[in-house]
This record gives C-alpha cells, structure tokens and sequence, in this order.
C-alpha cells in the first residue's frame, strides 16, 4: 500500500466514523428517572438516520474497492435521505479526486466545508487536495485547523501532510516542524520517517538524515518503500561514504524498482542530478 493510499484510508476510516457519530448524536440524549442524560446509542437513531450511515460505509467500502461508480450512487443516495450531511459531500469530494474530477471534487469539499466547518477530517481531506493540485499555501492553513482541533482523533495524519506539503515548495523549516510534530504524535508511521530524512538530506545534515533511513529500515516492509525513498536512502549513504550500506539499499532498489527512472539514475552514478 503506497503513503497515499494509507493516508487516504486513514482519512475514510475517520470519516466514516465521523458520520456515525454525527448521526448518533443529532437524535439528541434521552434523559433517565434521574434527570440525567442516557447514553445515546443505535436503536435511538431515526430510519433516515440509519439510512444514511449504511449508506456511507457501503460507499466507503466502493471507495477502497476502486468502484467509483458505485460509490457515487451510494453517497447520492446518502444525500436523498439528508441534502445537507458534510461527510457525504466530503466522501463524494474524495471519490471524484480520485478520478481525476477536480472541478467537482473541489465543489463537494467546499460545500462539506461550509456545512461543518469545524469538522477536522474536512479540513485535512480539502488541504490534501489542494496541496496535490499545487496549492500549497493555502492547504497548510486547512491542515493547521485540523491540528488545532483537539477532538481530531488522526493528528499524525494531518502533521504529515502538511510538512509533505512543505517540502513541495522548498520550505524546509516548516516541514521540519510539522513532522517533528507528527512523529511525537506516532512515531512509526513510515511516510513521516521518510519526510524527515528527506528534509535533513535537503538541509545537508546527512547525519540526521540517516538516523531516519535507519529507522524507515525498521518501521516499513522494504517491498513497500517508493523508488524516490530508496534511491533518497543510497543518496544519503553515499554522501556519507558508506559504501556498504549504499549498495545495500541499491540492491533493494534493482529488486523493487528495476525499471524506475531512479534505478537508472543509480546505475549512471548520477548522485547529484
């Protein structure tokens, strides 16, 4: 599974929580003999209500499944049943970014924006996408909203991206801060490893950069790094003068990824290109 698709997986995962939640929630609490307030549970869910979160994990299932098609019909249908739910409009935005719809991915994300702006996993889908589409600058403060909202329940998620995002327009202090951030909050996640070592390569500090290979070596399958972050790891091996270690990760790079550009890069002996 590529960075991409565990992050987007982890922004669904939440997502559909989310519209569980809402759906839960907005039946209202029941209060007992007491006068205090009963725990909300399913059975207190309206029919529209349960409607629409079968709806959404059937559409989310679709998502991961590829079946677009499929997953557009279930959120229209979540829509049906509530015209003004933000997670469908935000599930409808991922499914049309995914096929290549940016028009109408951007429209999806800005109406779910508009009906829950405080929603943290809205902020972190909608600045994801703008930073993919080249907008970095005003991604990073979507990805800043989401951080600051403590209920956000995936963090490291967002911290990641945004210093991904960073490191798209050379920014490397920024980027340096948000994964520092994201590796306090799940120190394991491979993408964020990988960033780091990047940032420090980027920043000469070949040292650092290493610690960080070192520990991707530890936290990720091999057969799962990218052809950039294996050829990043000989980079940084070689500028170290560790020839052992550079041939290493070039043997992993020929295993993997022997039609990459990045391979040919390796064979050329092109470290500084």
């Amino acid at each position: 599974m590529t960075h991409q698709a565990q992050r987007s997986r982890l922004s669904l995962v939440a997502l559909c929580a989310a519209a569980t939640l809402a759906a839960c929630a907005s039946s209202g609490p029941q209060r007992g003999q007491s006068g205090k307030a009963e725990l909300t549970t399913a059975s207190d869910q309206t029919a529209a209500q349960r409607k629409v979160e079968i709806r959404m994990q059937l559409a989310v299932g679709y998502f991961e499944q590829g079946q677009y098609p499929f997953a557009l019909d279930e959120v229209k249908m979540a829509l049906v049943a509530d015209p003004n739910h933000a997670d469908a409009y935000g599930m409808r935005g991922l499914i049309y970014q995914r096929m290549g719809e940016t028009g109408l991915a951007e429209d999806n994300f800005i109406r779910a924006r508009k009906l829950a702006p405080g929603n943290p996993d809205l902020a972190n889908n909608y600045g994801s996408f703008l930073c993919q589409n080249g907008r970095v600058a005003e991604s990073l403060p979507l990805f800043d909203a989401a951080l600051g909202n403590r209920a956000y329940r995936s963090p490291a998620n967002a911290a990641n991206n945004a210093g991904s995002c960073a490191l798209k327009i050379k920014d490397y202090a920024s980027a340096e801060r948000y994964l520092l951030q994201a590796l306090q909050l799940t120190p394991d996640l491979p993408a964020t490893n990988a960033n780091l070592a990047r940032v420090y390569f980027e920043k000469r500090d070949y040292v650092r950069a290493n610690f960080f290979i070192t520990r991707l070596n530890k936290v990720a399958k091999m057969e799962s790094l990218t052809a950039d972050v294996l050829w990043l790891a000989i980079k940084v091996q070689h500028k170290l003068g560790d020839t052992s270690a550079e041939s290493g990760w070039g043997t992993q790079l020929r295993r993997h990824h022997p039609g990459s550009t990045e391979y040919a890069a390796y064979q050329r002996g092109a470290f500084d290109e």
